[in-house]
């Protein structure tokens, strides 16, 4: 499996003007998140050589402060970390917000005192834990998210939180020798980039972690389509994928380098869906529970009334159950591998994932890895 690391930033310079990073290519990140919902890590489940990253969600924020949200979250991140004397190069990073815990971002990023706070309680778990470094998701700047507080100052204060907390681990780095890791997850979507400064904020992170996924949502959307497209199906309504949002962020002043490609282990499924076109780009209604791991479409579906289509536009497949109109929008083998043909051909800084547990066979996991060792492998159609 492909096991090479990235290697964090290890020399800052530090000016009234910020904390730059060095240039230069890294080796490629494959950056899995590991979510046990509120529960303990059973031992044994988690192979350490298929990523380099490990991002265990989530931390919370109370009283401005970033804390551990449950119990068992000391005794996994535990498990997590002893998994770097299997591999060496892995790195476990934590995460803090999500989508339901951005609440208190808009409040922690408002002042000098409130981020410093919330700074020093980062600090204080990244030693407690051992930690290689911490993922902001903040779900979102400027922007209300689930209904949280947001503020138009958020997107100066969203870069100030970043800047701060570079100078804080750069600090830490020279005393302690050991390089700590700075990531976001970004959303793929225009209102992320205007209401953020990715130009600068990319000066103080090591990687974007782009939410390239959940372009389509059954609850959201009266209308069918693949929820992580490559590239953009010209018969798609809205008009998007994950090519369109990586050039979008690279127009903002991202690097390629530090763009990491998100993916989805899991599917999106609509019911009540007409058989036009096999159901793709059609209206339909939502299907309770209607968020499916890979583990479940591989198990119930593939096999079991359900008929795999490939759109050659997009290079994702669906699935469609015409017996009891049914649409499923995922990720599978062929994709991924499509995808991280991609992630080297535009020399994007690796692969994320959402999430380990949602693929228990490692299928999805293996063909990512596969395919950012063997390039030429599969074949991108590029657009």
């Amino acid at each position: 499996m492909f096991r090479t690391a990235f290697i964090p930033i290890v020399a800052f310079a530090v000016s009234l003007s910020g904390v730059a990073a060095p240039p230069g290519p890294a080796p490629l990140v494959i950056a899995g998140y590991v979510f046990p919902q509120n529960g303990p890590l059973q031992p044994g489940p988690i192979d350490p050589h298929g990523m380099t990253r490990i991002n265990y969600a989530f931390a919370a924020i109370r009283n401005g402060r970033m804390v551990i949200a449950t119990a068992d979250d000391p005794s996994n991140l535990r498990q997590l970390t002893s998994l770097r004397r299997q591999n060496p190069s892995l790195s476990v990073l934590i995460s803090v917000g999500g989508w339901l815990g951005s609440a208190a971002f808009s409040d922690v990023a408002l002042t000098a005192k409130s981020r410093a706070v919330f700074i020093q309680s980062a600090m204080e778990i990244l030693k407690s834990y051992d930690l290689d470094g911490l993922d902001v998701d903040w779900e979102y700047p400027g922007l209300p998210g689930t209904g949280n507080r947001f503020r138009s100052e958020d997107k100066q204060n969203f870069t100030l939180l970043l800047k701060e907390l570079r100078e804080r681990f750069a600090r830490e780095s020279m005393q302690t020798h050991k390089s700590l890791i700075l990531t976001i997850a970004a959303g793929a979507f225009d209102d992320y980039i205007s209401h953020t400064e990715m130009a600068r904020v990319q000066l103080y992170i090591d990687q974007v972690n782009l939410m390239t996924y959940d372009y389509y949502e059954a609850g959201d959307d009266p209308t069918t389509g693949n929820h992580a497209p490559l590239f953009t199906d010209p018969t798609d309504p809205k008009k998007d994928s994950a090519d369109a949002t990586v050039r979008a962020f690279e127009a903002a002043g991202v690097p390629a380098a530090k763009i990491v490609l998100g993916v989805p282990f899991y599917g999106r499924m609509w019911q009540q869906v007409a058989s036009v076109n096999h159901g793709l780009f059609q209206t339909g209604k939502p299907v309770p529970n209607g968020y499916a791991p890979y583990n479940v479409i591989k198990e119930t579906m593939l096999g079991h009334g359900f008929t795999r289509y490939w759109d050659t536009q997009s290079n994702v497949p669906y699935l469609y159950k015409e017996e009891k109109q049914v649409f499923v929008s995922y990720e599978d083998p062929q994709s991924l591998a499509v995808k991280g043909n991609y992630v080297l051909t535009h020399k994007l800084g690796g692969v994320m994932f959402w999430s380990y547990f949602n693929d228990s066979s490692g299928e999805l996991l293996g063909a990512i890895d596969q395919s950012l060792q063997a390039p030429h492998a599969t074949k991108t159609i590029h657009k």
